[in-house]
């Protein structure tokens, strides 16, 4: 399966893993999976860090790829999902991934309640 995270699932992933539900942790350590972390991700931390909102002092692409998780540039094809999203969640960064996830047929894993009223497979 592949698997998209939004930014607090890789944030606890590699830093608070006991915030993950026994259900998440299970699909992100199954060896059968593709964990996918999005540009947008990346962007969102760097934007949050700037503005003094998270402290990031690691590298973000880095701990990526040493947690076996794949990176995932933001497409223009991507970005046409957008067009036609309702407005249930205004966050960008939140629809971008949703947007993305729903392009590729990825599942997409977050504990954010509003992903739920979009048409995409969520774990």
């Amino acid at each position: 399966m592949k698997i998209l995270i939004d930014t607090h699932i890789f944030l606890w992933a590699i830093g608070e893993p006991e915030m993950l539900s026994s259900k998440k942790k299970e699909e992100l350590e199954r060896l059968s999976n593709i964990i996918y972390v999005s540009a947008v991700t990346i962007t969102e931390l760097m934007i949050k860090s700037s503005l003094g909102k998270l402290n990031i002092d690691f590298d973000p692409i880095a701990v990526s790829k040493d947690s076996g998780f794949e990176m995932l540039d933001f497409s223009s094809e991507d970005a046409l999902f957008l067009r036609n999203m309702p407005f249930f969640h205004k966050d960008p960064f939140d629809r971008m991934l949703i947007a993305q996830a729903q392009n590729r047929k990825f599942y997409l894993m977050s504990d954010d309640s509003k992903f739920k009223k979009y048409d995409c497979k969520l774990i």
